[in-house]
């Protein structure tokens, strides 16, 4: 079913038939989204139910200007960055960096199925600022067109083009210097 039938069947009243819908459509993407970066599959498996029960509520005031798919992305990266700028500032009092309290997290994960060269990229993605982390992870992993990130991030195409080089140029080096 389409996001358009999805909304149409929530405007028309079937709310609850929506909603699970939109659950069944998004929740592995939603979740597989977040876990590039938290690293953690507990941490994501939570933020994704944040994620849901944040669509659920602000399912009334959803405007078919924007599309679906995007509105919920851009909930749940949001989601994603609260969480990381949360856990940054608890480690603000802590000897670690965020950054290593990440791959630790994706070091012990015992969910990561990934090669040594997988973890090496995964750590890489790490090291980025956060919206070249953002574009970098909707760009190269969720295969997003430039302007529906755009519609996600507030940013505009060139910008996000301009931070995806950066980020993959980044990646590039550290990878070639292992």
């Amino acid at each position: 079913m389409t996001d358009k039938e999805i909304i149409y069947l929530y405007n028309k009243g079937q709310r609850e038939l929506a909603f699970n819908l939109i659950v069944q459509n998004y929740s592995e993407r939603i979740y597989q989204h977040i876990r590039r970066f938290v690293y953690s599959h507990d941490d994501a498996d939570d933020l994704t139910q944040e994620v849901f029960i944040k669509i659920w509520a602000a399912l009334p005031s959803f405007r078919a200007d924007a599309q679906l798919f995007t509105w919920i992305y851009r909930i749940a990266t949001n989601e994603a960055i609260n969480f990381l700028r949360k856990q940054k500032l608890r480690t603000m009092f802590s000897l670690d960096s965020s950054d290593s309290i990440l791959v630790r997290k994706l070091q012990q994960d015992e969910y990561f199925n990934g090669d040594k060269i997988q973890a090496e990229l995964q750590k890489a993605i790490i090291k980025l600022p956060e919206k070249q982390r953002v574009v970098f992870n909707l760009r190269y992993f969720d295969e997003m067109k430039y302007e529906d990130i755009a519609e996600i991030t507030g940013t505009s195409v060139g910008a996000l083009k301009a931070s995806y080089h950066h980020a993959y140029n980044k990646i590039k080096e550290t990878l070639l210097n292992l």
